[in-house]
């Protein structure tokens, strides 16, 4: 098959400096075809799933790809499409099964724009990023994919021998973080809990303490949880809502929490409902919030769809929107 390199994706109305850069591919999407054809060229499938107005899918394009060694190195190494997540295109998943855009990303559970799935030679996912990395932890998934690490090493493991970018050494301390001892269970008439989890030495954990914790929003609804933080690396015992008991970090490990800052949200009974990883503006992590808070999250499982709905609220109400800051 044969991939023509465009400028502008049809049918994914990615509006302004939203748009894939130039050396992006459109194929026909039958998936298991483009990954055998990548990988007759040494190369891999990264599929992007965006949206129109997402500042994160900007963010990607205009600070990410526009780095001359990250794009480079992309080209060298991956087949990169582009996918709309609310898009009608017909895509032939690797396992044969036809669908809709808009359907594999519902399959695929993606409830954050960007999301990218690195496919291997098999079809098999290689890596998953859910949301929007910044440049040096993107050049080192970049690395990971292209250096086939993946059945060697977690890719969290892998971004701990990469170089940080300046970060505190210790964690930030916070008020509304809850004390020892960590008795998590719930009780039916209790708040829904907020599990944040760090480590040193995090830049874009620093700027969720300076900036998103900052926000009115943002702590308006956190204030309708109980809030404990714990490092990746933590030895303290916890009780888990479900009455476990267990070291932080090993609790996190079941989770299944290899990013941080990651936060983890449970219900009033102690049941997971809703989740953020990587880097998470102040707007969508109070919507975060709020989606879980409200209990929005048993009437709308679509994340996104929530998030356009509160925007149309707003704007109709007058007030002013801003995705970013």
């Amino acid at each position: 098959m044969k991939w023509i390199l465009i400028a502008f994706l049809v049918g994914i109305p990615l509006a302004n400096a939203q748009e894939p850069p130039a050396w992006f591919s459109e194929s026909l999407l039958e998936l298991r075809d483009d990954v055998a054809d990548a990988a007759k060229q040494g190369k891999r499938v990264m599929l992007y799933f965006g949206q129109d107005g997402c500042p994160y899918c900007m963010r990607l394009m205009q600070v990410n790809f526009r780095q001359a060694a990250i794009a480079a190195k992309a080209q060298q190494n991956l087949v990169a499409l582009a996918l709309n997540i609310w898009g009608d295109r017909e895509v032939m998943w690797t396992d044969g099964a036809v669908s809709t855009e808009k359907q594999l990303a519902a399959k695929l559970k993606v409830q954050f724009t960007p999301t990218l799935l690195f496919l291997d030679e098999q079809g098999g996912v290689a890596l998953r990023m859910n949301g929007y990395y910044p440049p040096h932890e993107f050049d080192a998934a970049l690395d990971y994919v292209a250096g086939r690490l993946e059945k060697k090493l977690a890719f969290a493991d892998y971004l701990k021998s990469r170089a940080r970018s300046a970060a505190r050494e210790t964690l930030n301390p916070q008020a509304f973080f809850l004390p020892p001892p960590y008795d998590l269970r719930r009780s039916a008439a209790g708040k829904p809990l907020a599990v944040l989890f760090e480590t040193a030495q995090c830049a874009q954990c620093d700027e969720l303490h300076a900036v998103a914790f900052k926000r009115r929003d943002v702590l308006a609804q956190l204030a309708k949880f109980d809030v404990v933080r714990f490092s990746l690396s933590e030895t303290a015992q916890v009780v888990t809502p479900q009455g476990k008991p267990l070291p932080a970090a090993a609790w996190a490990k079941a989770l299944g929490v290899g990013y941080v800052p990651a936060m983890v949200l449970f219900d009033a009974r102690g049941r997971e409902a809703f989740r953020t990883e990587a880097y998470l503006r102040p707007f969508h992590l109070a919507g975060a919030l709020e989606y879980v808070s409200s209990g929005a999250y048993t009437r709308e499982p679509s994340f996104q769809r929530f998030l356009q709905d509160k925007v149309e609220r707003m704007r109709h109400e007058g007030e002013r929107v801003d995705l970013w800051n």
